[in-house]
């Protein structure tokens, strides 16, 4: 049977995970190359593309990414503006790229977003467009929608607008680099000015009620030597923090603009409801950090620490506050409910149109907002399907990446079967009878081991942030399972 992708002489678990990943594509049915008509319309576009004759390129942004990104949307430039400040965020004008109904068109519709697996990446377009012509790579001209804040002092938006540019980054910034500048006071002007105008957004979405979880992430990493992958879970920088703080002002700005145009499409959420909330506030009592309710909940998730384990606990109970997201699509008449409660106000996904279809048309709808121009057709005739393409590419990309986790935690501890590890109760679990027998039958929870990182069931009666002894019982690299008891 041949092996995809794995190096010479690399253990027999790489050889099982590669057979693995190759099965996942299969059985979840995820795009493969992109078709030939599609490809010959990307490289015909990039071809003829004309850039815009607005010309910002004397403004020196910069691009903050993973290392390794390629793919890259987003842009910035701040200044200081008398008391306040001005921000120009530049997104990539794939637009320009796609023409309405033509095989790319197509093609992207049917793939919803890119495809982030851990044996390589499913880009929404080509690679001409994706990670070249419409990437906004330093030192390479490039057409962008750019948009324009004023700030106050507060950080808070008095004005925003959108029109294309071509634009030009200076510098493609990692995440750890651009945190080690700040840390350092070495940081460029705009890094400085992120920093600060990061925070002052993080207080204001405090005040509006705003929540996240900020959960560790767990990231599949490939081995130097083509071995095998890694997973690696850290909490993200304070640098992450504060640039996606601009690109949640940005989808704000959008959302506000097609509301006040009576056109365009929104992603919402609903508040939780109050059985949920009730059930979070009984949990957080049990596990030592009641919440009461005073304080937003929002408020209440940034309290807590990742690194204490009841705490780690609450945090993963409180994923069932985060339910029920979806997009609203409108023309003509305003929807009722228009607020996304995680982030506390109307909001609208603009900022990745490299990597998701939904923001492509966000873009445009805004842009012909803001300069008083019209919406194409096909962008309104688009509306109503683009709810149901998205929210089955969402379930597929969720599903492929649950799946991929899996199957790496089952391949880093498949040789460590019958060995004992220490472990912390993120939920736990009893049966109806309160007595069972461990044998898959009774009751069960699941446990987070650290080293390697691990989340996985265990056989046994256990409490919710606990820490506990466990015995591996199984691991299965093919059917992506583990299992530990409780010893």
């Amino acid at each position: 049977m041949p092996h995809h992708g794995i190096a010479p002489n690399v253990s027999e678990e790489s050889y099982q995970l590669a057979e693995a990943f190759a099965a996942l594509r299969t059985e979840l049915e995820l795009p493969g190359a992109y078709p030939s008509e599609a490809l010959q319309e990307a490289e015909a576009a990039v071809s003829a593309h004309a850039l815009p004759d607005r010309d910002l390129r004397e403004v020196p942004f910069i691009t903050i990414d993973p290392a390794s990104s390629t793919d890259l949307d987003q842009a910035l430039f701040i200044e200081r503006a008398g008391e306040g400040y001005k921000v120009l965020y530049a997104i990539s004008d794939v637009p320009s790229f796609v023409a309405p109904g033509g095989a790319l068109d197509a093609e992207t519709r049917q793939r919803g977003q890119t495809f982030y697996a851990p044996d390589g990446r499913i880009p929404l377009h080509p690679e001409v467009i994706s990670e070249n012509a419409g990437s906004l790579l330093a030192e390479q001209d490039c057409a962008a929608f750019v948009w324009d804040f004023d700030l106050d002092a507060a950080a808070e938006v008095s004005a925003a607008s959108v029109r294309r540019a071509t634009v030009r980054s200076r510098a493609k910034l990692s995440y750890k680099g651009a945190q080690a500048e700040i840390d350092a006071g070495t940081a460029s002007p705009v890094l400085q000015l992120l920093k600060e105008v990061g925070l002052k957004r993080v207080e204001l979405e405090r005040r509006r009620g705003g929540a996240s979880l900020n959960m560790p992430e767990q990231e599949i990493v490939p081995l130097p030597d083509g071995g095998g992958f890694r997973i690696v879970a850290a909490p993200s920088l304070p640098v992450e923090d504060w640039n996606a703080q601009i690109s949640l002002m940005t989808g704000m700005a959008a959302a506000q603009l097609m509301l006040d145009g009576k056109v365009g499409i929104l992603r919402t959420m609903p508040e939780p409801d109050d059985r949920s909330l009730l059930h979070f506030k009984r949990q957080t009592a049990a596990l030592g950090k009641p919440w009461d309710g005073r304080i937003s909940y929002g408020e209440y998730l940034r309290t807590l620490d990742a690194t204490d384990p009841k705490q780690l606990a609450i945090l993963h109970a409180a994923g069932m506050l985060f339910r029920g997201a979806g997009y609203t699509p409108f023309d003509g008449t305003v929807p009722e409910n228009v607020v996304q409660s995680a982030i506390g106000a109307p909001y609208a996904h603009t900022t990745a149109p490299l990597r998701r279809l939904i923001d492509r048309f966000v873009l445009v709808i805004c842009e012909a907002l803001s300069t008083g121009g019209s919406i194409p057709s096909w962008v309104r005739d688009a509306l109503p399907s683009l709810p149901a393409i998205m929210a089955a590419s969402d379930q597929l990309a969720g599903k492929m990446e649950r799946m991929a986790l899996d199957t790496v935690e089952a391949a880093l501890v498949v040789n460590h079967i019958g060995e004992e590890f220490d472990a912390i109760v993120i939920s736990g679990s009893k049966p109806p009878n309160g007595n069972g027998n461990g044998n898959g039958n009774g009751p069960f929870g699941v446990v987070q081991i650290t080293e390697p990182a691990v989340t996985a069931r265990c056989d046994g009666e256990m409490e919710s942030g606990t820490k506990v002894r466990v015995k591996l019982v199984k691991a299965d690299i093919a059917a992506r399972e583990i299992r530990f008891a409780l010893l």
